[in-house]
């Protein structure tokens, strides 16, 4: 399909729709206390059945949807998306999908060493792994599991000798793991990796709104100039998320989600697809579309464009510039594992 051919969809806020984040999965190997806390997410916890998730066929036709309505980014989540048996068959069907300029994936890294080829031969083109602290005791505490840091930097190091770009984040919880900031910045620039540090934010029902919680970034961007001078890069691209910056002399990166204390609302151009299904507008959202039952139901191709475009026509998202303390008490909440992040 060629460019001239592609549909750009906006939103009432003459927001183009450009980035698509694809949940494969709903369930995950960690229970990072931000995402998916153990009291949560124990051992009786329902997840998804295998037939209420997206097949390969849908989330592959559903994309090409997406791509011929001005989509150039599709981000793999979950969840964990390396727990899908599948995951390298629809890379290679998203592969094939022309216009389409970038397949990434977030993951934890753990599974990285037995899938990282098989991703990169598929057509994957990077990772972006989370990780929260190198100290085992404070990277334990924080994934909720006991697990420690080597399988994730073996993780890291396996991504890298297959060819796949890498970046590493790290969600930033005052209290838990802010000590590890300047230790994370000094390893990952070392090592030439770019570092994504996210300020903590209240996603789903298992987080409020406590502004305690929260490491801004001009917190971070201090204790890291301190450590390294850094310089400022230009953004990329509308909608990028993150503040880039340069270590001083060198070539090596690290960003900064102010996802609280900057929001980035008026540039968003992400759509969210649950790992059942639904369209949802805003990752703070409460209530999704479900394109699962009109797919299962017949609906053509030019029938699930059709939706998808009134579904974005109409979003008017601006949640994380207009909640407030009660805002966000009063909302139904989705959880980030299964909406993704």
């Amino acid at each position: 399909m060629s460019e001239r051919n592609r549909t750009n969809v906006m939103d009432r806020l003459s927001r183009p729709l450009r980035d698509l984040r694809l949940s494969v999965i709903d369930q995950c190997n960690f229970r990072c206390v931000y995402c998916m806390p153990a009291e949560v997410f124990g051992p009786n916890f329902r997840f998804l059945a295998e037939g209420e998730l997206l097949t390969v066929e849908e989330m592959a036709l559903l994309s090409e949807c997406f791509v011929e309505l001005g989509v150039e980014k599709i981000r793999l989540t979950g969840g964990e998306p390396l727990l899908r048996r599948d995951l390298d068959a629809l890379i290679a069907r998203l592969s094939a999908i022309p216009s389409l300029r970038d397949i990434g994936l977030t993951t934890n890294g753990v599974h990285l060493v037995k899938w990282a080829q098989r991703l990169k031969a598929a057509g994957l083109k990077r990772v972006n792994v989370s990780l929260d602290a190198l100290d085992d005791d404070i990277f334990r505490k924080m994934n909720g599991i006991g697990v420690g840091v080597a399988p994730v930097l073996k993780g890291i190091e396996a991504a890298r000798a297959a060819g796949l770009g890498v970046k590493v984040n790290m969600v930033v919880k005052k209290g838990w793991n802010d000590s590890q900031i300047v230790p994370m910045a000094a390893y990952f620039k070392e090592q030439g990796i770019p570092l994504r540090l996210i300020e903590f934010m209240d996603v789903g029902t298992t987080n409020g709104w406590d502004y305690s919680h929260v490491v801004t970034k001009k917190e971070m961007y201090e204790q890291i100039n301190a450590m390294h001078p850094l310089e400022p890069v230009e953004k990329a691209y509308f909608g990028e998320v993150a503040s880039r910056y340069r270590y001083v002399g060198t070539e090596v990166e690290v960003g900064f989600i102010a996802s609280v204390t900057e929001t980035f609302c008026r540039s968003c151009t992400r759509a969210r697809i649950s790992a059942d299904g639904k369209l949802y507008t805003c990752l703070f959202a409460s209530k999704g579309v479900s394109l699962k039952d009109n797919l299962r139901a017949g609906a053509t191709k030019e029938e699930l464009k059709s939706l998808i475009t009134a579904v974005w026509n109409q979003r008017t998202d601006r949640y994380s510039e207009e909640r407030t303390e009660e805002t966000a008490k009063q909302r139904t909440k989705i959880e980030m594992s299964y909406i993704g992040g």
